[in-house]
């Protein structure tokens, strides 16, 4: 593979730079981590999981992956309401790439 000129390259364009935007940030990818490995889970189950985060954060990346097609929420019309979380197709479709990264972490993890 030749090397590319960089003087008219648009890193925004890239399917790299999509699909970080989806899952960027300090709590996305381990929303989906934990979907990927439990669903469907809980808003408190998924709080607990993530252990020191606002409910206003956690409810915020929830929203934001919820518009992206990536988790779906769940409402069962009960008493107290319950309310849970999963993966859609989408979401499914980035578990390969999510294993990708567990599979890097786990090869070059320096072991103690």
């Amino acid at each position: 593979m030749g090397k590319q000129n960089i003087e008219n390259a648009d890193f925004d364009s890239t399917g790299y730079s999509y699909t970080l935007s989806l899952i960027a940030g300090k709590y996305k990818p381990i929303i989906l981590y934990c979907l990927m490995e439990y669903e469907p889970v809980r808003f408190n189950e998924m709080q607990r999981y993530l252990k020191k985060i606002a409910d206003k954060t956690l409810s915020q990346n929830l929203k934001e992956l919820e518009a992206d097609d990536l988790i779906i929420r769940n409402v069962y019309p009960q008493i107290p309401p319950k309310v849970e979380y999963s993966l859609t197709e989408r979401g499914h479709s980035l578990v390969k790439v999510l294993d990708k990264l567990c599979d890097w972490g786990n090869e070059n993890r320096k072991k103690l």
